[in-house]
């Protein structure tokens, strides 16, 4: 098969290291005599406007929709000429712990939130869920994402059965590297270790982000992971460390480093891998054979909002499988809805046949037995947790 062609954009890393209010936690706003963050959930909903008001307002991150090149966002435009219902799209998310810090006072006091949809990364969409901070969605209202939910990405255990929130994309942390400066291939994990790569392995500084591939070497189930089994693993990574064999901990710019040959292998994104392959095919990017982590990035309906049944029928749209084969083909990360691919493989357009058989948006069967979701650091974990992994990354 010929590689397609692919959107070179370099897109921001969504799951972005971990701040303050990670490090800290729930802890940071529950602390000192403030008031509990938690709220109960009769203090969730507020009068829904949606049958008055045929609008609603979507916070996203940016380049993480379609656009044409007048800068239309034509999957909305469709929602929009379908429904009649406008959406006021702003692209206000930059960091997921940045964007906790903001809205998280608001959640709390339960005052209207200005947004009806939202999108953050699943470990902090725990957060979210265990805090009372978003509203349960009415299935009723979501048809095509009962339909046409990936089953692999359904069940979450921050969020069994997806009652708060729905992916809006995925991806895999696995391993990329340059194959042709390396001069052999990479399978496991463990193989980021081999004498000839100290000083060029980078590792993510984002606890959330780096352990559960790492846990994985180690034999450690994901979604049941033990304190014993994070600590195997982290202390596996200061012994590394200790060696000099870790380059750096990075944030999004572990791709830099492997791009200009600083790094010659690195723990990775998938989504960021199918641009860094298409601009240069010597780098590989490889689930281990021990497995992966596969990941998402969901939207949820903070409470409060106003508009929840529009917000529903929004995401109900994307999960028609015309809708997310347009998504999918302009972002290019693991789409959610399978059924996706036969839609561009019957496109008659080359270059989306192509994507169709890409791996990394539509991940073989094979490559899906090797994917594992990871339940979420506990705020009772993760003080403790952190206290070790920060004294290793020096974060």
């Amino acid at each position: 098969m010929s590689s397609p062609t692919l959107n070179r954009r370099r897109r921001p890393t969504r799951r972005s290291v971990l701040g303050t209010a990670g490090l800290l936690g729930v802890t940071t706003l529950t602390g000192c005599g403030i008031p509990s963050a938690y709220v109960a959930e009769d203090r969730r909903t507020a009068a829904d406007r949606s049958e008055r008001e045929h609008r609603l307002a979507f916070s996203n991150w940016t380049q993480y929709i379609d656009t044409d090149d007048d800068g239309r966002r034509p999957t909305l435009d469709a929602f929009t000429e379908r429904t009649g219902i406008d959406v006021t799209y702003t692209e206000d998310i930059n960091d997921n712990d940045e964007f906790f810090g903001k809205i998280g006072p608001v959640l709390t006091q339960g005052t209207d939130p200005g947004r009806d949809l939202m999108v953050v990364s699943d470990w902090m969409a725990g957060r979210y869920v265990s805090l009372g901070w978003v509203q349960a969605m009415d299935r009723a209202n979501l048809p095509n994402v009962t339909a046409n939910l990936d089953p692999q990405l359904a069940d979450p255990a921050f969020d069994p059965g997806r009652r708060r929130s729905v992916p809006w994309q995925s991806g895999i942390t696995g391993i990329a590297y340059n194959r042709k400066e390396l001069g052999r291939e990479l399978k496991s994990t463990a193989d980021l270790w081999a004498p000839d790569l100290k000083g060029r392995v980078t590792l993510f500084a984002g606890l959330d982000e780096a352990l559960g591939l790492l846990m994985l070497a180690h034999g450690a189930d994901l979604a049941a992971f033990t304190e014993d089994d994070a600590h195997r693993a982290m202390d596996q990574v200061q012994r590394m460390v200790d060696a000099r064999h870790v380059r750096r901990f990075t944030g999004n710019d572990y791709t830099s480093d492997l791009a200009s040959g600083a790094a010659l292998a690195c723990q990775a994104y998938s989504g960021d891998a199918v641009q860094l392959t298409a601009e240069n095919p010597d780098i590989a990017f490889v689930v281990p054979e021990e497995g992966g982590e596969l990941w998402a990035e969901s939207l949820l309906i903070p409470n409060r909002a106003g508009h929840k049944r529009n917000a529903e029928l929004l995401i109900d749209h994307y999960y028609q499988p015309e809708v997310a084969a347009e998504l999918a083909a302009a972002v290019q990360y693991i789409c959610p809805v399978p059924a996706a691919r036969e839609v561009l493989a019957a496109s008659g357009d080359k270059e989306k046949a192509e994507l169709a058989e890409h791996p990394l948006l539509f991940p073989t069967e094979e490559m899906r037995a090797r994917l594992h979701t990871m339940r979420d650091v506990t705020s009772a974990e993760r003080p403790g947790l952190h206290k070790v992994w920060g004294r290793i990354t020096g974060v």
